[in-house]
């Protein structure tokens, strides 16, 4: 296992130098097996449950105390085709007064097209049963088949929701402002667009855009320090990328990426690295990783993992640790590379240790730490 260390400087242009890590100390406990292609955790406010959705359709429950619950009844049906199915969890900022779950899965149309629905529904207090599930945002046009699904969601300080969108294999369609493939998007909870979303009343394009030029977007997650929205996202053969998303900007895919095609040849719409117009990630791997759920540390327990973003890798096989200095990324870490396992989802949990999630037939909820 290797630390690879950047200065400010050359973070972009991804020059590293390696040295001694602390991975050896890393300790993983597996508290689950036999998850069908588990893609999210959430945990509830009791710090003693946490919530797992399966890619086939479920939303289980996983405690210390009874392990993994049967499926929870109420989940919407799901499409199941490639990468789409139940995908991200996530719980109401204010979950505790109205016990609401959100959820972001796909679905398809009598062609067979899929695309990412998001909805909310009310956990029962004895976790068994969601009800009254309530559709609060479709992705339109319904295009893809079943690839570049994105799909995470996050919540800000103020209580808005954002939706990462990938472009379903359609390139061409992460610019088009009238569709919502390749976009962020930003709902109130209840699905209403705000009246401050940057293309709100502009003829042509979508009200429910907050940033655009997005390929494959499988990490959302909020900064705890400065409040603002991370996204990270798969290029193509190359080119995974870490955005800030503003208001409006535009990041660039297809026309701007640092990747080429899976045939080894430039994207056919690029332009480049850095093109005019679009924006620079604040950090991105000439090499692919394959990039998936994002998780920032801020916790006490482990000292030496302050200030840094966790990100899983499928096909790298590995748990990615990013220690951040404000919007950069000085320095970056491999763990878990043993296990030979992909990596879905990592979140913090109410302890100081990391959960993460294995993508595989039988997927694993790992507990991950540092020894003393």
């Amino acid at each position: 296992m290797t630390r690879l260390l950047l200065s400010s400087a050359l973070a972009s242009a991804l020059v590293f130098s390696v040295s001694a890590t602390a991975a050896e100390k890393v300790t993983v406990q597996q508290l689950q097996d036999k998850l069908n292609h588990p893609w999210s955790i959430a945990f509830l406010p009791d710090n003693q449950n946490l919530l797992i959705t399966e890619r086939s359709g479920q939303l289980r429950t996983w405690s210390p105390q009874h392990g993994l619950s049967q499926p929870i009844n109420g989940v919407p049906k799901v499409w199941v085709q490639r990468q789409g199915g139940l995908l991200d969890v996530a719980l109401a900022p204010d979950f505790a007064d109205n016990r609401r779950v959100y959820l972001s899965y796909t679905e398809a149309n009598k062609a067979g097209q899929a695309g990412a629905v998001v909805g909310y529904g009310v956990l029962s207090d004895d976790n068994q049963t969601l009800r009254d599930f309530n559709v609060i945002f479709r992705q339109q046009p319904q295009l893809s088949s079943g690839a570049n699904i994105g799909t995470r969601l996050a919540f800000d300080r103020q209580g808005y929701l954002y939706i990462s969108l990938g472009d379903h294999f359609h390139s061409a369609a992460a610019q088009d402002l009238d569709k919502l493939q390749g976009k962020l998007v930003r709902l109130n909870a209840d699905g209403s667009i705000p009246p401050d979303n940057p293309f709100v009343g502009r003829k042509g394009a979508r009200g429910e855009i907050w940033a655009y030029g997005l390929r494959n977007p499988q990490g959302l997650a909020l900064n705890p320090w400065t409040q603002q929205i991370w996204e990270s996202e798969h290029g193509p053969r190359g080119g995974d990328e870490i955005n800030i998303p503003q208001k409006g900007k535009n990041y660039g895919w297809p026309v701007a990426t640092w990747g080429i095609d899976y045939s080894g040849q430039k994207v056919p719409e690029s332009k480049g690295g850095e093109v005019p117009g679009t924006e620079q990630p604040i950090f991105y791997w000439k090499v692919s990783p394959a990039i998936s759920g994002m998780a920032f540390y801020n916790s006490a327990k482990f000292q030496i993992w302050k200030n840094s973003v966790f990100i899983g890798a499928l096909k790298e096989k590995s748990l990615i640790r990013l220690s951040i200095n404000g919007d950069k990324v000085v320095e970056q870490e491999r763990l878990l590379q043993d296990r030979g396992e992909r990596i879905r989802d990592v979140r913090q949990g109410p302890d100081g240790y990391l959960y993460v999630l294995t993508d595989e037939d039988n997927g694993k909820l790992l507990k991950v730490g540092l020894q003393p």
